[in-house]
């Protein structure tokens, strides 16, 4: 069984998954508690499926873009434990897991199908937005350019964003009330997700750590660092 623990915003969620379904996820606004709430929810979420931390035998851990405070209170709990118990643990992308939970990118367009981008968003604080590239393959949305890179990974606002927008483009992740509706009047070229498809699912997060850690690709915790935003970084125009 494999717990994975999210903390990457104020949006927190575990979830215990055993390659088979998901045995039980949650999911809450932790108005940044992330302390003082993770040990009783993981505990509540033991109890809700009868499962024991002995049955743990692996752990997938959000690492970022996010919150400098809960990402690292969310990586610091996934190594005590996996520290304490000797077990191995795998970092995903926070971005990774909004877009994992996308449909495939298609636009019909005269009777033809063709592939369409993705942008998966973050609240990134000061009115910002954490904007993840990804492109569609038969294996799923895999990242547009080099993770990190400027090409992947950028920073800006609602505005910026939306005018930058010049062709369909499927947008997903954490946006407000407002800056969805200034996303929306851009029908024409923005496919916008609706706020549960938008909602980071620890059980998607549980799936991709799992598929990693059935190919051994685990990461060393001793080096396992978050994915942190640069807040102080120009906009971009």
């Amino acid at each position: 069984m494999l717990l994975a623990v999210d903390t990457s915003t104020a949006q927190t969620g575990l979830a215990l998954y055993d390659g088979n379904q998901v045995l039980g996820e949650m999911v809450w606004q932790s108005k940044l508690f992330h302390t003082q709430e993770l040990a009783p929810a993981l505990a509540e979420l033991f109890a809700r499926t009868s499962s024991k931390i002995t049955a743990v035998e692996a752990l997938g851990v959000a690492v970022g873009p996010g919150s400098f405070t809960s990402l690292r209170v969310g990586l610091a709990f996934v190594k005590g434990l996996c520290l304490a118990r000797h077990l191995p643990v795998i970092g995903i992308p926070t971005l990774d897991i909004v877009a994992a939970a996308q449909p495939g990118g298609t636009k019909s367009e005269k009777g033809t199908t063709k592939p369409v981008p993705l942008a998966a968003v973050l609240q990134a604080g000061r009115g910002r937005l954490a904007i993840a590239w990804y492109r569609a393959s038969k294996d799923g949305w895999k990242p547009a350019a080099l993770r990190n890179s400027a090409a992947h990974l950028t920073l800006t606002d609602i505005d910026s964003f939306a005018d930058s927008i010049k062709s369909p483009t499927l947008v997903c992740g954490e946006l407000t009330a407002d800056e969805r509706q200034r996303l929306a009047r851009k029908r024409k070229n923005v496919i916008l997700a609706s706020p549960a498809a938008s909602t980071r699912r620890p059980g998607i997060l549980a799936e991709l750590a799992w598929e990693r850690w059935q190919a051994g690709a685990t990461d060393n915790p001793a080096t396992l660092a978050p994915i942190y935003l640069h807040v102080t970084e120009a906009l971009s125009s």
